[in-house]
């Protein structure tokens, strides 16, 4: 059975590239590995990622992630079981949340990413990719 996770956290430091790069090298290996999509929006202090697979893995995956001690306030705000991937072309893309770049700076008012329905959060990420705007695809 295949399933849907979004979670969100809080940085516990700040988000370097350093750092991005890490997560972004783990996550692909492992993920390609493990037949996991995806993608991670990082940036603003948060941490925004969408996970796809077989429950089984992704259930343990998020554990992993859960325990990871670069983050805080790790909430999943959504799950469901589905018929096909939304984000199956990667192993894992990756949206920049800039706080410079208006189009992906998380700019709606009343925003609070431990509030927000995980379907909103979905259509935003979807409008980022569709935007091709600071992403980085990792199976293109």
């Amino acid at each position: 059975m295949l399933i849907r996770v979004i979670y969100v956290s809080t940085a516990v430091g700040p988000q370097t590239s350093t750092m991005t790069n890490s997560i972004l090298k783990t996550a692909q290996a492992w993920n390609h590995a493990n037949d996991i999509t995806g993608v991670l929006c990082q940036g603003q202090g948060v941490f925004l990622q969408v996970l796809e697979g077989e429950r089984s893995v992704v259930t343990k995956l998020y554990s992993r992630i859960y325990a990871d001690q670069r983050h805080t306030n790790v909430e999943m705000i959504h799950c469901e079981s589905i018929v096909q991937r939304r984000y199956g072309k990667w192993s894992m893309a990756h949206v920049s949340l800039s706080d410079l770049d208006p189009s992906t700076k998380i700019d709606w008012p009343e925003f609070d990413p431990y509030s927000v329905t995980g379907l909103l959060v979905m259509a935003r990420i979807d409008d980022l990719l569709a935007a091709g705007t600071v992403i980085e695809l990792a199976d293109s």
